[in-house]
């Protein structure tokens, strides 16, 4: 099946933090679509005047700041719909301008294009996971090289397991995985590529999930690259 829309990665940091947000542009209709915008969006402009495109959805995974802090000039700029999950809205109090909550396997149509809301909490409450054809946007639920922290307010390492494991029977092996950050794999990486190399897809066992999952020792924990 064809792509309906064309896939850009923007790459940004702010002292110690290194984000990817990820711009894609529906072919029809020329609307486009921002998942986690952060620290600068100069580059997505660049991107979006060069197409003769204009955003209309921004998809937030969570909402801890480092992957929403460009919503405000977002909404300034094209006066976009922002998307989170209901549970994440109510848990940590998120609000702007434009929003509009979503629950799990609701669909998000951006012309042509359709994204499919995936609620998988573990690193928040209401973390989301978008999928859009061959990608999955997965925030900080998974990383190329491993899954996100759990200790903070709302995270559980025990729902972390059961995101990881819907993911490994849900997404298909093909499908690019787009994370909010890198600790050495670049973004795109298929998920058959994390079967293998990402040792959180590899433990079956909750107990020792968890346990793994929250270990003290946790190093390179903003060595972002």
């Amino acid at each position: 099946m064809e792509a309906t829309y064309d896939l850009f990665t923007i790459k940004t940091h702010c002292m110690n933090f290194l984000n990817y947000a990820y711009l894609g542009i529906d072919k029809t209709s020329r609307k486009a679509f921002v998942v986690d915008p952060s620290w600068d969006v100069s580059q997505m402009i660049r991107i979006l005047d060069s197409h003769e495109a204009t955003v209309t959805a921004v998809l937030l995974t969570h909402s801890h700041f480092d992957h929403t802090n460009m919503v405000k000039k977002l909404e300034l700029l094209y006066r976009p719909t922002v998307y989170i999950s209901k549970t994440e809205a109510d848990y940590y109090k998120y609000r702007c301008n434009r929003l509009r909550t979503v629950e799990d396997m609701d669909l998000i149509r951006i012309g042509d294009s359709r994204i499919t809301c995936l609620v998988t909490p573990g690193h928040t409450q209401g973390s989301v996971c978008y999928w859009g054809q061959d990608h999955l946007f997965s925030g900080d639920t998974v990383f190329i090289e491993g899954c996100g922290l759990c200790d903070s307010s709302g995270g559980s390492a025990e729902d972390m397991f059961h995101s990881i494991h819907r993911l490994i029977r849900l997404i298909p092996p093909s499908t690019r995985v787009y994370p909010g950050h890198s600790f050495g794999d670049l973004p795109g990486k298929e998920m058959s590529y994390l079967y293998k190399n990402n040792l959180y897809f590899q433990i079956d066992d909750i107990n020792h999930f968890v346990k793994f999952r929250n270990r003290k020792n946790n190093a390179r924990l903003l060595d972002f690259k």
